[in-house]
């Protein structure tokens, strides 16, 4: 780079040198960030560094979003056989005291700002389509968007997956192999592993799972046409079992093999990876309560679990969220809202 610089006065040879200084030093990037090297002015003594204050810019925090706000989803998210129920139809089983109302609550929105159309027993075709439940008919969880709508929730997946089908089918294996007497065998390690690992195809739960996946994706490109301003949020799962499943024997017994707990654990984790690239590939966020969760499964003792294990305590659900789960759930999904 060639600059031209036209002295002024009787100092402007000096001048001219120590603007020449400054412009080499920023060019050449030798000087430390913030810091340029400058001659004296009158051109004589070694160059000097002078330090100049360079602004960092403070990052505009997102604010939390406010409504109108629709939460979407299956049983986790309704809160199944938690009391009170309430809202209609009386079959998809909403609880007032949900992580979506607890998530409304503090946020202060109430009315026509908030609208939970979540369902037990959705899975993500009952987002476009009408649920029939034991109880009445709920329309399509979609329908509840609207232009004006701010903040969405979404937590669906394990139905799809059938997860709940495969925790049942886990516990039939067992139980098959321990009719058979052959509890103690190299197959008993782990039956229900070895049953959907026999398949054809391969592993059947990773393929419901990718399978839905796609429906989700689509699902969420769906949610940002109808309500292109909103802040949508996929919510995953808790997690059911600890880190160590063998810690869950003395709470399960005999009803999933030792080795199939772990089986268990791999494909939770495989729902809620999924849920993960499929929401920030739409370009959501994804509230992973992985973490919040730890210790809060359903081996942990009855102060502590989130989810209740198959035998759960009197009126509520097995295999699903309780009311502290519910809580917990709300107080990671505020705080990445807060965030």
């Amino acid at each position: 780079m060639s600059l031209s610089v036209r002295p002024i006065g009787a100092l402007g040879g000096a001048l001219s040198a120590g603007l020449a200084a400054v412009l080499l030093a920023g060019c050449s990037g030798s000087s430390g960030a913030g810091s340029v090297v400058a001659a004296a002015a009158d051109g004589s003594g070694p160059p000097r560094a002078v330090t100049s204050a360079v602004p960092t810019p403070t990052p505009t925090p997102t604010p939390t979003p406010t409504g109108p706000y629709v939460a979407l989803g299956d049983s986790y998210t309704a809160g199944l056989k938690i009391s009170p129920q309430v809202g209609e139809p009386k079959g998809c089983a909403r609880s007032g005291v949900n992580y979506p109302s607890l998530v409304a609550r503090a946020l202060g929105l109430a009315g026509e700002r908030f609208h939970d159309v979540s369902c037990s027993g959705a899975r993500t075709g009952d987002l476009t389509g009408a649920q029939t439940t034991d109880g009445g008919v709920n329309p399509p969880q979609l329908d509840a968007l609207t232009p004006a709508t701010r903040l969405v929730t979404v937590g669906i997946g394990g139905n799809d997956a059938g997860f709940m089908e495969v925790v049942g089918q886990c516990a039939k294996e067992n139980l098959v192999d321990a009719l058979k007497g052959l509890v103690g065998t190299g197959r008993a390690a782990a039956p229900c592993r070895d049953s959907y690992a026999a398949a054809d195809g391969g592993d059947q739960v990773q393929r419901k799972v990718d399978s839905a996946g796609e429906r989700l994706g689509e699902t969420l490109k769906e949610v940002g046409r109808r309500a292109p301003q909103a802040r949508v949020y996929v919510v995953g799962y808790p997690s059911l079992l600890p880190a160590d499943p063998a810690s869950c024997l003395p709470v399960l017994g005999a009803t999933v093999a030792g080795g199939d707990l772990g089986f268990l654990v791999e494909k939770e984790q495989q729902l809620n990876a999924m849920l993960k690239r499929r929401a920030e590939a739409a370009g959501a966020v994804f509230v992973d309560l992985a973490a919040a969760s730890a210790g809060h499964d359903m081996c942990a003792g009855e102060p502590a679990r989130w989810v209740e294990p198959p035998f759960p305590a009197p009126g509520l659900a097995a295999i699903h969220p309780n009311a502290r789960g519910q809580e917990g759930v709300a107080a990671a999904v505020l705080k990445v809202l807060r965030g």
